[in-house]
């Protein structure tokens, strides 16, 4: 069955994909919050692309933030923690995209797309997210990252390597020192 799911994840459409890549997620002890240091040691996410959720005529991609520290956001409208959360990504992103810092959202489990629409239009949430009802994209972590973590947050450095994950609601003051200190690496 889990092959079956594999090469489906794997299609050529228009549905959110992703090959490739050496990520391999490890989180030692349980731990919520992972910080994969020195730079050189960590690994990337493989190809990741996905229908943007305001257009669905447009694909976003991983690609297209290249030279940029990129955290990308799992989430679903129907999450609490996620509802609770989102203002205080939004915050840490206009404070840090002059830095270089682009945000993307992978909206999961969300089969009503207007539900999601409406969740990033009613919070004003300028950033974009792809539109994964089956977490397709979440094969680009080597089908090793814990999908079951809702909402949870991968911050990657200018390379598109993963430099942390954090497993759970995040506050700005969690989340804006990571960024801010990514952004400054060489």
């Amino acid at each position: 069955m889990s092959l079956a799911v594999l090469v489906s994840g794997c299609s050529t459409g228009d549905d959110a994909v992703a090959q490739g890549g050496t990520f391999e997620f490890v989180a030692p002890g349980g731990k919520t919050d992972i910080f994969y240091d020195p730079p050189d040691t960590r690994g990337t996410p493989g190809k990741l692309s996905g229908p943007d959720l305001l257009d669905p005529d447009k694909t976003l991609s991983l690609s297209d933030f290249a030279g940029k520290v990129v955290v990308i956001n799992v989430w679903g409208q129907w999450c609490g923690p996620c509802r609770a959360e989102i203002g205080e990504l939004q915050r840490v992103y206009e404070q840090t995209r002059d830095l270089g810092v682009q945000f993307l959202g992978i909206d999961v489990r969300d089969n009503n797309r207007d539900a999601a629409v409406d969740f990033v239009t009613d919070r004003n949430v300028s950033f974009p997210s792809i539109y994964d009802p089956s977490m397709r994209t979440m094969i680009a972590f080597g089908g090793k990252y814990p999908t079951t973590v809702i909402p949870s947050t991968l911050v990657l450095d200018r390379q598109h390597r993963v430099a942390a994950v954090f497993l759970r609601e995040l506050l700005s003051t969690d989340l804006k020192p990571v960024v801010e200190r990514l952004a400054s690496e060489k």
